[in-house]
């Protein structure tokens, strides 16, 4: 492994982007910042000689800072362009890092080839980096023109174009709906159905293109920004790897090792909200009761009542990290 010449990517909203702010982004790639670092690794609070799991370490900037504390790492992400990054920035500490090609909802498989029974912490931080956007050939961005494709983790089958031109307009109209919170998602989905049937949607801008025909949206966001985060989703099945990643994580903790999560939509951090919730109440009650009874989930110890958010400087420093939001919970 060679020294690392990249910070860490900033991770985007997997909410809508403006696409100005996206296209100043693109004009300046080498300069990546993490999101909440410092606030992330203190709320964690890894104890030295501990192994904390970082499930999305992509270019390491969380994982060099949790290592100087003194734990290791298993750092895990399914994007082979972040481990190869990760593997260069962190070289110089050793076998105190182990890094993995895997998706986090797989974690389990990794901590058992690994020999690894419990674990002193895990960090995710979700989200498409500004490396994976500016790249054109993996077809996350509207303003860069590439192929369809959109797969985290290029092994993956599915990609945007297969959805676009194979799924019917009802599934579209779901995930545009529920993925992308798309108002007009209906229409969008009846007139791509409408519109493949002539040309097949291959590449980025073909679509982009084409939804900013359909919904004629004014403002800074691009039009198909949220039609691109819906794909993006449903192609990685991105929230169903979060809810059986965080279930998995939370089982291998030890006792008093916290799990901390960094969202940037309100459908992940949702998903993260209650899951630390329902696993956070001792007691439940219900009207038909005679008694309260014993939460069989009961599990975790809420350390962030309210999710934490960049500060004022990192937000200037740092437009993308304004919709980060940051909850962490401990082992009990």
């Amino acid at each position: 492994m060679n020294a690392l010449l990249f910070e860490r990517p900033i991770w985007f909203a997997t909410g809508p982007l403006e696409f100005e702010e996206e296209a100043q982004e693109m004009e300046d790639i080498t300069y990546h910042r993490p999101v909440l670092v410092t606030e992330a690794v203190e709320l964690l609070a890894p104890r030295a000689g501990a192994l904390v799991v970082d499930a999305t370490c992509g270019g390491g900037g969380h994982t060099e800072e949790i290592l100087r504390t003194g734990a290791d790492v298993l750092a895990l992400d399914q994007d082979p362009d972040a481990i190869e990054h990760a593997s260069e920035r962190l070289t110089s500490y050793g076998g105190r890092v182990t890094l993995r090609q895997i998706n986090f909802r797989n974690v389990g498989e990794a901590l058992d080839q690994l020999g690894i029974v419990g674990i002193g912490g895990a960090l995710l931080d979700l989200g498409v980096s500004s490396r994976q956007l500016e790249n054109a050939e993996r077809g996350f961005s509207v303003m860069r023109n590439g192929p369809l494709d959109m797969r985290m983790d290029p092994r993956r089958e599915l990609t945007a174009a297969t959805i676009v031109n194979s799924y019917t307009e009802e599934e579209l109209t779901r995930i545009f709906r529920e993925f992308g919170e798309e108002p007009a998602a209906r229409r969008i989905a009846s007139q791509l159905v409408k519109l493949r049937k002539v040309n097949p949607f291959h590449d980025t801008m073909q679509l982009a293109k084409a939804v900013e025909k359909i919904v004629w949206r004014h403002g800074r966001r691009h039009p198909a920004t949220q039609v691109f985060q819906a794909l993006r989703l449903e192609v990685n099945d991105e929230l169903g790897a979060l809810e059986e990643g965080l279930r998995i994580l939370t089982a291998r903790l030890e006792s008093s090792a916290r799990i901390a999560v960094i969202t940037f939509h309100s459908l992940e951090d949702r998903i993260v909200k209650n899951f630390f919730r329902d696993r956070s109440r001792q007691l439940l009650d219900r009207p038909e009761w005679p008694e309260p009874r014993p939460n069989p989930d009961f599990a975790l110890r809420l350390i962030t009542s309210k999710p934490v958010e960049p500060g004022e400087n990192e937000q200037r420093v740092n437009p993308r990290s304004r919709s980060a939001k940051l909850r962490v919970a401990e082992k009990i």
